[in-house]
Parts: C-alpha cells; structure tokens; sequence
C-alpha cells in the first residue's frame, strides 16, 4: 500500500489511487474495488455481457444481493408476481453463469444491498465502490467513494472492472455541536438537503466533519450519507476514525490479525488532513438541529416538527411554481402546523433506516403502547441479520405487542416494487429516502420523511408528533 498524500482530502486520494488513464473526453477511466448488484438493476446488463461474448474478469470482486422486488410477507417461491419472479431467475442464472457469488433468499445474509455490504465487511475506507441503485453513496460512511450508476456502468464494470467518471468537485460540510435528545442522524441529513437545496450538491462529492459526525455510531453515519444523493451530490462520505476501524473488525469479510492492523492504519491514513483543500465550505449548527418531517414532494420540502409550513412567498420567483406544487399535491397550505398531520400508513425500513439501531430506538418509543386505530404499519429490517438480531432482542414481540407488522427483509415500501405500497391518497410516515410523487407505489399517495422514533410516535399517536415528548 503505497501512503497517502497528506495534502489531499480523502476523496482525490482515493480519485487518484484507482485512476486507471484520462480518457479523450475528460473523464477518468476509475478502477472500482467493489462492485455490488441486485436484481432490478442486473439484468440488462448481463446480457450486454452476452451479446457481446464477455466475461466478467473479476468475479470476486462482485456480489450479489436480492432486495427490490422481493416481497417481504410470504417469500415463498415462485412468487405471485411473475416479472418479479422473473427478476429472481434472472440473477440466479446470471450469477452462476459468471461465477458471481449471491445472497439469495436462502443465505442468512441476504438483505438491502447497502445494508449487507458494511455488515459483512466488504464495505472498506479508502476503495472505489459502485452499484445499480442510486443510494450506493451509503458506502461514504466508512471513507469510501461510492456511486450509484446505470445499467450500461454496471455493464462496464462487470465486463472490465472500471468506469468512466468526470471528476466531481468536493465540498466540505462541517456541523458542530451535540444533537438534542429525540433528534437523530435521518433529522441532520434532512436538515443539510433543507439549508442546500436538492441541487445543491450537483457536481460536488460531500464531505461531512465536525463534532456531530465524528460522535456519531457508523449506523448513523450510514443514514446520513445515504442521503447525499438526495442533495444533489455525486457521493459522500465521512473520514474513517477509530470508529470506522472497531465496526469492521472481525467482520466476514475484513482483513484478519496482523493484516488487519495494517489495514487499519493505512485506512486511517487515507482520512482528509489538516491542510487538506476543498474546492467550497459550509458550516452548520447542530445545536439547532429539531426533529424533522418532510412536508412536500422532495426531500428539501421539510420543517422542524415545531415549525408551520413555509408561505409561497418566503421563496424565490423561480421556486414558488414547485412550492405550490407541492403544497397542492400534499393539501397542505401555507403557515399550517406539520404537527398533528393525520397519517394512514407507518413504515420503518429501508437501506436509510432499516438497521438494528433504527430498530432499538423505534422500539423504546412504542414499548409499552399501542398503534393507533386505523394506521397501518410495516416494519421491516434490512436484512436477515438485522432481522435475527432484533428478534434475539425481543424487539420483534415489542413490535408486535403494539400492532405492528413484523416482515422479512427487504427494500419494502420505500419504493414499492413489490407489494408493499400505499393505496389512493394515504399519507405515510417513512423512514425512507424519497418523497417523490409515486414513489412507495400509489400515484397519489402521499410521504413524510422522518426518523424511525418519530415514525413510531406517528404511528401511536395516529398524527405527526414530536418524539421529544415521549421519551423518557
């Protein structure tokens, strides 16, 4: 391993290290470590692969996963939709045919593609990573640069282990202080997309620094640069710390004894260092952090749970359209209260937040209570490790006590390519990513992001509540 330089930040360190050539237009011919797929994302492909006569060269470099289209109550095979059924026959097939190993339903490690990849080890500061699913910037949390790409890349990188990539800018995000009780990681990304817009992060890599980052668990770091798509940027991702090193220790796939220190210290080494160059810089807050909840149609659209929506006119002229958009898509107006917001549905789950800290503390907030009559609720972990985890816990039975429905793991609701969705105007408390119109299954259907906590305060009190309430 050849050490880093100092003088860079961490994302051109590692830019630099897994360049293989810059091509004629610009763009960096990038070398990727990791490679993860799933079902959806897959297939067409592959048969790129197979119209062409290639193989995959390094088929240890690539994994497998089952997520999207599953369903999450009854796996049971073949399932009852057929084009989903059909996406499972193709990477069964596709991944014995190149030699790729998969998670499949029956391996104790299937789950959300972004959630197995740090649990099993194979997510590691300091590699290039890339995946069929926009959310890939998840992998930022362990200082690695990861990207979410389409299909013709993901045939790239299968047929050649490489991608072509412009070069994004880096800005540095640095939010100071300490988080309030009842105020979470999923509230400090919503709060970041909020103060930068859903484009304000286009041609730009994120750092995220500071007090609240480096205090954070790496679940939380998770949540938060799975989001950074959501904002714009082409990835993001926290410098590893001693954190980082004692989550993936003794992981499946992590170095083991002495290679693992070694490892270790040369990823320590990768981190972004005091003289290091940024090409722009905001600083934030913490400490005015609040409980957060979606009120429109992207995730920009929010407000502190203590908050009333925004007027039309605290806006500028070229946002206002959307700005009413939203308010008239959601029928919501302007000045109400997002608290009290009466909801139909409550999901927990997704690569976001369906992770056995999500789990833990949604858990400490419905212990002891009931759903509210009339909602609907979805928990779903992210994995069938989160799920085994949980259950030896006795989280699963807190759940069910209160009226929940316990699932299999899965992508879930949080963009219905399976059954679970919502139906005509319900409006969702989700722990997921996208608020998009459409987006967990229902043309209609209506998303509040949020924490898992507050979706777990929504779902008992039947309305949008402040989770600081009910904490003990």
């Amino acid at each position: 391993m050849t050490q880093p330089d100092p003088s860079k930040n961490l994302f051109n360190k590692i830019w630099d290290a897994h360049t293989v050539r810059t091509l004629s237009s610009g763009q960096t011919q990038l070398f990727i470590g990791m490679h993860l797929i799933h079902e959806v994302t897959s297939p067409q492909a592959f048969q790129m692969l197979r119209d062409r006569g290639l193989k995959v060269p390094f088929p240890e470099r690539t994994i497998a996963t089952v997520d999207h289209i599953i369903p999450t109550g009854n796996q049971a095979r073949p399932f009852l939709d057929t084009l989903a059924e059909e996406m499972m026959v193709a990477i069964e097939t596709n991944c014995r045919d190149f030699g790729i190993r998969l998670l499949n339903l029956d391996d104790n490690r299937q789950g959300v593609v972004h959630i197995v990849g740090p649990e099993l080890g194979l997510t590691q500061p300091g590699i290039t990573i890339a995946c069929g699913d926009s959310h890939t910037s998840t992998h930022g949390a362990f200082g690695s640069i990861a990207f979410g790409v389409g299909t013709s890349q993901v045939a790239d990188v299968l047929a050649s282990q490489t991608m072509a990539l412009g070069r994004p800018k880096v800005r540095q995000i640095v939010v100071t202080g300490r988080l309030r009780p009842g105020v979470y990681a999923k509230d400090v990304i919503l709060h970041i997309i909020r103060q930068l817009g859903v484009n304000g992060g286009v041609g730009y890599a994120y750092e995220y620094a500071g007090d609240i980052f480096d205090a954070m668990t790496m679940e939380e770091r998770m949540t938060v640069c799975n989001m950074s798509i959501e904002g714009g940027a082409r990835c993001g991702y926290i410098n590893p710390d001693q954190t980082t090193v004692e989550y993936l220790r003794g992981r499946p796939f992590s170095p083991q004894g002495a290679a693992f220190d070694r490892a270790a210290k040369w990823w320590l080494d990768t981190a972004s260092g005091p003289n290091a160059q940024f090409d722009d810089f905001v600083k934030m807050d913490g400490n005015q952090i609040e409980p957060t909840v979606t009120w429109g149609i992207n995730p920009a659209q929010s407000v502190g749970v203590s908050e009333l929506l925004p007027t039309v006119a605290s806006f500028s002229a070229d946002q206002q359209k959307g700005i009413r958009e939203a308010l008239d898509f959601m029928e919501f107006h302007e000045g109400q209260p997002i608290r009290g917001t009466k909801i139909d549905v409550a999901f927990i789950g997704s690569c976001t937040n369906g992770r056995i800290s999500d789990l833990r503390e949604a858990a400490k907030v419905v212990r002891g209570r009931k759903v509210a009559a009339g909602v609907r609720t979805l928990i779903v972990p992210g994995s069938q490790q989160v799920r085994a985890q949980a259950e030896k816990e006795g989280l699963d039975q807190i759940f069910r006590d209160a009226g929940f429905d316990w699932r299999g793991a899965g992508c879930s609701m949080c963009l219905a390519m399976n059954p679970d969705k919502l139906v005509g105007r319900e409006i969702c408390a989700s722990s997921s990513n996208r608020n998009f119109k459409g987006r967990q299954g229902s043309p209609t259907g209506r998303t509040l992001l949020m924490s898992p906590a507050m979706v777990a305060a929504a779902a008992v009190n039947g309305v949008v509540t402040d989770v600081r309430e009910m904490l003990n």
